[in-house]
C-alpha cells in the first residue's frame, strides 16, 4: 500500500520516466532518438491551453482586486524585480565565462564556420528588434492572439479586458462569470493532460541521450559546466537572498514545487507547468490578483535562465575565435541582452534564438559562431527553463509580500508541510481547480 502511495505522486512518476528515458537513450540510441515525438507531443498538448488560461487568470485577477489601482504598482514592482534579477543573471554568466575560460585555446577561424547552421534561427532573430518587439505586443485580431499562442498579445488583451470588466461592475458580471467558469474547465482539462507528463518526460530524455550522447559534448563540457554552475549560484545566492529578505525559505519552496521542477527539467520547457504554478501559488497564500499578473508576465519578461546563457555563450564564442572584447563592448552587449532576453516564451530553443538575435546586432562577435554550440544547446536548455521557472515562483511570492497581498501564516504552514497532500487533495490538485 505504501509503494502504491509513493507511486501516486506525480514527481515520482516523472522521475521514473526520466530514468527510463536515460536508460533507453543510452542502451538503444537510435530508438531513443526516434522517441522525440513523445516529448514534443506533450509540450504541444499543453501549449494550446496556455493562451486561454493566461487570459482567464489575468482577467479574474484584475477584477478580484479590491482596488484596481493596485494593478499598476504590482506590475511596476514586478518589472523592476525582473530587470534587476536579469541584470544579475547576465553578470553571473559573464563572471563564469571570465573565470573558467571555456573557449580559450580553441583558436577557431570564423571564416571556417558554417553559417548555414544558424540560418533558420537568424530568420526568427531578425524580427527581434525593439520596434518589432513592441509591434508584437499588438495582435492582428482579437481571436488571432489566441490562435497564434503568443503570450504577449494575450497579456495585452487580458489586461484591457480586466480593466473593462472592473469598470463595468455588475453590468459585466454575466460575461465575467462565463470567463471564470470556463477557466475552471480549462484547469480540469489541464489536470487530465498532466497525467501523461511521465510519458512526455520519458520521450524527451530518451531523445536527448540517444541523439546527442556524452560523445557529442567533447571539449564543450567546460561550457556546460560553467553554465550550470552560474545557474546554481544565481538560484542559491540571488534568489536565496530575495527569499530571505521576503521572509521564506528557498529550499522549502523548491521542495513544495518539486513536481513542477522535475517536469520542467525533463521537458526543457516551463510552459507545461504554468497552470499548476498559478494554482499552487494561490494555495501558498498569494493573492489571486497578484498571481494572475506576476507569473504570466514573468514568462515573457523574466527569463533569467536565458540571461545567464546569453552572456556566457557570447563570450565563449569570442574566446573560441580569439576575439578580445573591451569592457565598453561587453557593457553594450549586456545592454542589448536586457532587450533580447525578453518577450520569448519559455520553450525549448528560445534561448538559442535570443543568442542569435544578440549577435546579429553585435558585429564584434560573428553570428556564425553559434554553430560551435548548436550541438550542445539541448544540454543547456533544461537549466535555462528551470532557472527561469524558479525565479518566477520566487518573484511572485516576493511581490505578493511587498504588496501586502500574502497570507504569511498560510505560506509558513504550506511550506512546512512540504506539500504532502492527502489522497483527496491529490485528486483536487490533479484537476488543478482553483479554490476561489
Amino acid at each position: 500500500m505504501k509503494i502504491k502511495t509513493i507511486l501516486g505522486h506525480l514527481y515520482v512518476q516523472v522521475l521514473i520516466g526520466v530514468a527510463l528515458g536515460i536508460l533507453v537513450g543510452a542502451l538503444w540510441p537510435d530508438l531513443g532518438a526516434n522517441l522525440k515525438p513523445l516529448g514534443d507531443a506533450f509540450v504541444k498538448l499543453v501549449r494550446f491551453m496556455i493562451a486561454p488560461i493566461v487570459f482567464g487568470t489575468i482577467v479574474s485577477g484584475i477584477t478580484s482586486m479590491s482596488d484596481v489601482k493596485r494593478v499598476g504598482p504590482t506590475l511596476l514592482r514586478s518589472l523592476g524585480l525582473f530587470y534587476a534579477l536579469t541584470a544579475l543573471a547576465l553578470a553571473l554568466g559573464l563572471a563564469a565565462v571570465l573565470l573558467l575560460h571555456p573557449g580559450t585555446g580553441m583558436h577557431v577561424d570564423p571564416a571556417h564556420l558554417d553559417a548555414s547552421v544558424t540560418a533558420k534561427y537568424s530568420t526568427e532573430a531578425s524580427h527581434n528588434s525593439l520596434a518589432d518587439f513592441l509591434l508584437g505586443l499588438i495582435p492582428t485580431t482579437f481571436v488571432g492572439a489566441f490562435a497564434d499562442g503568443a503570450i504577449l498579445p494575450v497579456l495585452l488583451i487580458a489586461t484591457l479586458c480586466g480593466f473593462a470588466f472592473a469598470k463595468l461592475g455588475s453590468a459585466g458580471k454575466v460575461a465575467l462569470d462565463v470567463i471564470t467558469s470556463f477557466n475552471r474547465v480549462l484547469f480540469v482539462v489541464f489536470g487530465y493532460l498532466m497525467k501523461v507528463a511521465p510519458i512526455g518526460a520519458f520521450g524527451a530524455m530518451a531523445f536527448t541521450v540517444g541523439k546527442y550522447g556524452a560523445h557529442s559534448i567533447g571539449n564543450l563540457g567546460m561550457l556546460i559546466l560553467a553554465f550550470y554552475a552560474a545557474c546554481v549560484v544565481f538560484v542559491l545566492v540571488g534568489l536565496g537572498t530575495v527569499a530571505k529578505i521576503t521572509g521564506f525559505s528557498l529550499l522549502q519552496v523548491l521542495k513544495y514545487f518539486r513536481d513542477e521542477i522535475l517536469i520542467v527539467l525533463a521537458t526543457s520547457s516551463s510552459e507545461p507547468v504554468l497552470p499548476r504554478l498559478l494554482s499552487k501559488l494561490e494555495k501558498l497564500g498569494c493573492d489571486r490578483g497578484v498571481v494572475g499578473l506576476v507569473v504570466p508576465t514573468g514568462y515573457s519578461f523574466n527569463l533569467t535562465g536565458t540571461a545567464v546563457y546569453l552572456t556566457l555563450a557570447s563570450m565563449f564564442i569570442a574566446q573560441a575565435c580569439d576575439i578580445h572584447l573591451g569592457w565598453s563592448q561587453i557593457l553594450l552587449m549586456i545592454g542589448m541582452m536586457l532587450l533580447t532576453s525578453k518577450g520569448a516564451a519559455g520553450v525549448t530553443g528560445s534561448g538559442f534564438v535570443a543568442l542569435v538575435a544578440t549577435l546579429t546586432v553585435m558585429p564584434d562577435v560573428p553570428v556564425a559562431g553559434v554553430a560551435l554550440i548548436v550541438g550542445i544547446d539541448r544540454f543547456m536548455s533544461e537549466a535555462r527553463a528551470l532557472t527561469s521557472t524558479i525565479c518566477n515562483i520566487v518573484c511572485c511570492i516576493a511581490v505578493a509580500r511587498w504588496q501586502g497581498a500574502l497570507d504569511t501564516q498560510t505560506l509558513r504552514a504550506e511550506l512546512s508541510s512540504g506539500f504532502v497532500p492527502s489522497p483527496a487533495e491529490r485528486r483536487a490538485l490533479a484537476a488543478a481547480v482553483p479554490t476561489h
